[in-house]
């Protein structure tokens, strides 16, 4: 098996829209669905383009009240190469019949970032027709794209006429059950031909006036000679421009066209305007070939940085790459910059609408363990958010930073207030906006950071800003019993979301959900340990910008060893007061109803009965506490609490919530293969597989279409890495205690640690350890319990 290609040789127009998604080409900046690039949105195909960070508002109206929906603008539409041959109707695989479609293959080719498609089809009473496409997203110029497409006539001659364009008249609809309504975000602006073989398109965004310019060149071929057929210049008053030319080759003599396409947003640094960049890009770039290059030497530096080489190199290896490759697409031109989040679902589609949600927390550990600089270029998004944070917190009367639950340009809550019950028609409250914990994933992130580089600047300034904002919020939610001693947050949703509160108050959220109380504890003490660091630096001028009043440390150190903390009568962690008096549910009894039961909150709702009823999770809540914290770590802060956790009571809360779970999400067979890799190898490999074939294998029975799990795919790449060598950063070293399954025999891949550049190769029997040349300091590691030095430069085996 090619461990680095993912390929497809039928078209079932009822898989497009996921396969579409699958092969969507990105490169951080902007993505491109894989579209083919005649086709236009409809019930099969969906060609989609999105950049990072640009949303717009839409209001709509549910019950009689106003419902704003902050989207991810779908993007002009660069691809559109179309033909017709001797003034046929235009070419659409949809229109032939299948005994007309001869031989079809789509490839993506992973390593190297390109989308190749080969159709042959038999049409007017016996010709045959070749059509051969492939297409690029720069990684090398984050603003340039190219596509290639060759149409050979195999056993006629005649006219092809070819419309190469840009179409703006485009709309959100890649998630039908979201709205009820088609929501346009975009008017043209500016509609040209801005040189003999170039188009341009600007468009401007509604509420958010961003503006997108879109330059697209196209020259043409017939065989090896270059042609300069006569062309006529299109333009549609909705937003799409076009130029439209016929050539005559000879039977077996290729049509070539090759589109180069520069875009450029008002988002852009250093640029006087989105149109003159775009038009200046595209005329300076060079033909395909030339782009093409730099782009797989692009992809080559990165694949040195985040492969990761499995032994056998069977599915599982081709589902790491595949998925480490979709992350990159995602994040890898993200700088200051840019000023991007991490979407739920990628550049690749609309679920979600494009937000910034707690799944970052996932994909964090996958950038800093290999691209270290990545990290605080993606927290920028959330500190030039913080004074939204800060105002949000304050309109409910509390203290420091408040982090919404869903996320876009401003860093205002922009979570929908309602939700579609697809089982129902009805609207129903959506009250996720209560998990405010999506800040102690923040500053959990930041510091994490911070332990594996010993970035002292970013301390001093962002990282400081952030854990220490959101320390303060969770302390200012913390209220005090002098009757037990202990302090309670109530009011919040966990992870979990199946319970946004008591069957006596929905809605209200619930009080010391574990997750919460044991994360703002954590986030307590390294906010400590920051203004400790901060007040120890020259000139201690970010300990006075944070403004620390007189006891309030004390105050944090306090809350954070009083904190609640509930536990069910066999000794596991309770996921919040009152859950073990909920009623149990038979599980097994709705699967066998409805088979898929990952929203079980959905399927009770049109029954009319409530999750929050029953002692049942979406996916972990509890448990997401073994995820981020080892069980020592776990332990060590827990005794400081002033609570016993015996390894026993770890076993049991794992049992506990591993049955009462639907599954609802991606995210649930990620932690639950991490925490059985410590238990039951076997079954951790079985979740790892599920994990792999999140998107590939659209577990979820058609939600890739809609875009794909980001934080599933860089948490399957983490679990083979970070999990199975056992891989730690704190106490300023890194620990290593590898627990690897049967089923692999090697792992390589690469990690930055304090500055130096680790090779780690994993094997049954052993870790071996190498580091690069360099002048870093030497690091420290613990390997099974025995502390090493290593240099730059050196090698380490251990036996395992």
């Amino acid at each position: 098996m090619d461990s680095w290609a993912v390929s497809f040789d039928d078209y079932l127009p009822s898989h497009e829209g996921t396969r579409e998604s699958l092969c969507t080409l990105a490169n951080g900046y902007w993505g491109t669905r894989g579209a083919a690039e005649e086709s236009i949105a409809d019930e099969v195909h969906y060609p989609g383009t999105y950049f990072a960070g640009v949303y717009d508002v839409v209001t709509w109206h549910v019950g009689g009240e106003p419902a704003p929906d902050e989207e991810m603008v779908n993007a002009p539409n660069w691809l559109p190469v179309r033909f017709r041959l001797d003034g046929g109707d235009w070419f659409g695989l949809d229109a032939l019949d299948d005994a007309d479609l001869l031989d079809f293959g789509q490839e993506l080719d992973v390593r190297h970032g390109i989308l190749s498609r080969g159709v042959t089809f038999r049409h007017d009473g016996g010709r045959v027709t070749t059509v051969r496409s492939r297409r690029f997203v720069s990684q090398a110029y984050s603003r340039i794209a190219a596509m290639r497409v060759s149409i050979l006539p195999v056993n006629w001659s005649g006219r092809v006429t070819v419309r190469s364009g840009i179409d703006g008249r485009v709309s959100n609809t890649n998630v039908p059950s979201h709205t009820p309504r088609i929501h346009r975000h975009l008017r043209p602006t500016e509609l040209r031909e801005s040189a003999p073989d170039t188009v341009l398109l600007e468009v401007q965004t509604h509420r958010s006036g961003i503006r997108i310019a879109t330059a697209a060149r196209t020259t043409v071929r017939v065989g090896d000679a270059r042609a300069d057929p006569e062309r006529e210049f299109r333009s549609h008053e909705g937003g799409a421009v076009a130029q439209e030319f016929t050539v005559e080759p000879a039977p077996g003599e290729p049509l070539t066209i090759e589109k180069v396409v520069c875009v450029s947003t008002s988002r852009d640094r250093a640029v006087r305007s989105p149109v003159e960049a775009a038009e200046q890009g595209v005329e300076r770039a060079g033909s395909f070939d030339d782009l093409y290059r730099t782009h797989e030497d692009a992809w080559e530096r990165l694949w040195t940085e985040f492969a990761v080489e499995l032994r056998p190199a069977g599915k599982e290896a081709l589902a790491l790459h595949f998925n480490a490759f979709h992350v990159l697409q995602t994040l890898n031109a993200v700088d200051t910059d840019l000023d991007a989040g991490i979407p739920a679902r990628g550049l690749h589609g609309e679920a979600y609408d494009g937000h910034v949600f707690w799944d970052e927390i996932f994909v964090y550990p996958f950038i800093t363990m290999r691209r270290p600089s990545l990290a605080p270029a993606l927290l920028a998004y959330r500190h030039r958010r913080l004074g939204a944070a800060e105002a949000a917190a304050a309109r409910i009367g509390r203290s420091g930073a408040m982090f919404p639950w869903q996320s876009g340009i401003a860093g205002d809550d922009v979570t929908p207030r309602r939700l579609l019950n697809p089982l129902s028609g009805e609207w129903i409250p959506d009250n996720s906006r209560l998990q405010r914990h999506v800040g102690l994933g923040v500053a959990f992130s930041a510091w994490q950071y911070y332990e594996s580089t010993g970035d002292t600047q970013f301390l001093l300034q962002e990282g400081a800003d952030l854990i220490v904002g959101v320390a303060r919020f969770f302390a200012s939610l913390a209220v005090y019993d002098p009757v037990r001693d202990r302090y309670s947050i109530d009011h919040v949703m966990g992870p979990d979301e199946f319970h946004d509160g008591y069957l006596d108050r929905p809605g209200e959220g619930v009080t010391d959900n574990v997750y919460t109380n044991v994360m703002t504890a954590w986030v307590l003490r390294r906010a400590i340990a920051t203004v400790d660091a901060l007040g120890r630096h020259p000139g201690r001028l970010a300990w006075r910008r944070l403004g620390i009043a007189p006891g309030e440390l004390d105050e944090w150190d306090r809350i954070a060893r009083r904190l609640t903390v509930v536990f069910n009568q066999d000794g596991s962690l309770s996921q919040f007061e009152g859950y073990e008096r909920l009623e149990p549910i038979d599980l097994d009894e709705y699967r066998r109803r409805f088979g898929s039961i990952g929203r079980l909150d959905l399927i009770l709702n049109a029954e009319h009965d409530t999750t929050n009823r029953y002692q049942v999770s979406k996916q972990p809540d509890a448990l997401m506490l073994l995820y981020l914290l080892s069980a020592e770590e776990l332990r060590e802060l827990l005794a400081d609490m002033g609570y016993d956790l015996p390894p026993e009571a770890i076993v049991r809360t794992v049992e506990r919530y591993s049955v009462t779970s639907t599954y609802g999400s991606t995210l649930s067979n990620v932690v639950h293969s991490w925490l059985e890799a410590r238990l039951d190898r076997e079954r951790s490999w079985e979740f790892l597989q599920r994990t792999l074939a999140s998107d590939l294998g659209d577990i979820q029975q058609g939600t890739t279409r809609e875009g794909v799990h980001i934080a599933a795919m860089a948490g399957s790449v983490d679990m083979v890495t970070r999990c199975y060598a056992g891989i730690e950063m704190r106490d300023d070293r890194l620990w290593f205690h590898p627990r690897m399954p049967v089923e692999i025999d090697s792992i390589h891949f690469h990690l930055v640690y304090r500055d130096q550049a680790l090779s780690v190769t994993l094997s049954q029997s052993e870790l071996r350890i190498v580091s690069a040349e360099g002048r870093a300091n030497a690091i420290r590691l613990v390997v099974e319990g025995v502390e090493f030095e290593l240099g730059s430069g050196e090698e380490r085996r251990f036996t395992l």
